[in-house]
């Protein structure tokens, strides 16, 4: 392995970086302070007008635009403030490392450290420097059963520090990226809300596409299609081979309406006592936490040879289109209806003889197929716009470590 340092460069305690930058800790640049809570049993101390911080709020934008409480004028007076700019900073428990640029004054609560920098640094730059050292301090949390970063061990970490100039050429371009990200989120949110509101008026026939008439028929799911059962595919067995399976938990984790992809992987030895898929099958969650998603289903649509684990209620429909039917068979009214026939409270479940008698209001069958393209349609623009939302961040973590390494120079020593 070649340690050899590249001249106009120097190995410090963080890596090789250039010899004009400085390494300093945190503590020597920033004033750091931790948040508290004010009493929750007055609730007088919360209302809707200041941010109130806390670990899920932070870690998914640069900025921190909302947040799951807020603080009434009375309990913000009585909570130690940060100033705008402020970087906030997880310190304890499972988020350690989230962090987040605080865009107006707020406070937040004692998971969090919040970092006010002196003016002779940029607080850009010291945001994208922490967010990259995230894993290092991290690891000073050890094995507790509540992992801690204490504002000490914090407060020493260090950081690369190039010239204030080059800080700000890197924030800049750094924050162009992240600009183009938040641009990406709200298309896709906004993509998101046009097809659940697509989904409302198609799926309900309240709009009907150009060319379709008629009433639409009101029959049980059993009288349209045949129910099987998932035979049992252990944890262990879903590693065990090449051959495509599906268990129920994926049904909630991975799949929405359509599979279009897989996650487990069995044997022909385990494939043997499985029962296989066939193109068309809609696979329901049989088993569940709560009674407000059991029976989540997705359509299966390939020609793959593939397999259902346990826990999983095949329907396997004699003539409709299966992709429409993986959309409205998740539409509320019928999630309503898997809700009123599931049985259980800690572990909930619902059977075939159940999801048999379920009431549903079919189109003709070409209607069903136009409905299902256009909605195939609408998916496929989102996950377009969310794979260049992957790339995207994933160039923004490359540009990182060329930036806050050095190796890359915006601006000339």
């Amino acid at each position: 392995m070649n340690n050899t340092v590249p001249p106009g460069y120097k190995q410090t305690e963080v890596g090789v970086i250039p010899v004009d930058w400085e390494i300093k800790r945190l503590g020597e640049v920033a004033m750091i302070a931790t948040g508290n809570t004010p009493p929750t049993k007055d609730i007088s101390n919360y209302g809707d007008e200041f941010f109130f911080v806390g670990p899920v709020d932070m870690g998914d934008t640069k900025f921190i635009s909302k947040t799951e409480k807020m603080l009434s004028k009375k309990g913000f007076a009585m909570s130690r403030r940060f100033p705008k700019d402020s970087i906030l900073f997880v310190s304890i428990g499972s988020t350690i490392g989230k962090c987040g640029i605080a865009p107006v004054e707020l406070t937040s609560n004692q998971q969090i450290n919040a970092i006010f920098p002196s003016t002779n640094f940029s607080s850009d730059y010291l945001f994208y420097a922490i967010s990259s050292a995230a894993q290092r301090i991290r690891s000073q949390a050890g094995e507790q059963a509540v992992p801690i970063v204490n504002k000490t061990q914090f407060s020493k970490t260090t950081v690369a520090f190039p010239p204030l100039l080059e800080q700000r050429a890197i924030a800049e371009a750094l924050s162009d990226v992240d600009g183009l990200l938040a641009g990406l989120d709200r298309l896709i949110t906004k993509k998101r809300d046009l097809k659940q509101a697509a989904m409302q008026q198609l799926l309900t026939g309240q709009t009907r596409l150009p060319g379709f008439h008629g009433e639409w028929e009101v029959k049980r799911l059993g009288d349209v299609g045949q129910f099987l059962k998932g035979s049992g595919v252990t944890k262990e067995q879903t590693h065990s081979g090449t051959l495509a399976c599906v268990r129920y938990g994926e049904l909630y984790t991975h799949h929405n309406s359509v599979i279009r992809g897989f996650y487990s992987w069995i044997s022909h030895e385990v494939a043997t006592t499985a029962v296989r898929l066939k193109k068309g099958d809609i696979l329901f969650a049989g088993s569940g936490e709560t009674k407000e998603e059991i029976g989540k289903c997705a359509a299966f649509v390939s020609n793959i040879e593939a397999y259902a684990g346990g826990d999983i209620v095949i329907f396997r429909p004699n003539d409709s289109d299966s992709c429409f039917l993986g959309y409205y068979l998740n539409t509320g009214s019928i999630a309503r209806q898997k809700t009123s026939r599931s049985q259980g409270d800690a572990v909930v479940h619902i059977s075939s003889s159940a999801l048999s008698d379920i009431l549903c209001k079919f189109p003709s069958l070409p209607e069903q197929t136009a409905i299902a393209e256009v909605l195939t349609d609408m998916d496929a623009e989102l996950a377009a716009l969310e794979q260049r939302r992957d790339k995207t961040r994933s160039f923004k973590q490359a540009m990182m470590q060329e930036l806050l390494t050095g190796r890359t120079r915006l601006v000339k020593p």
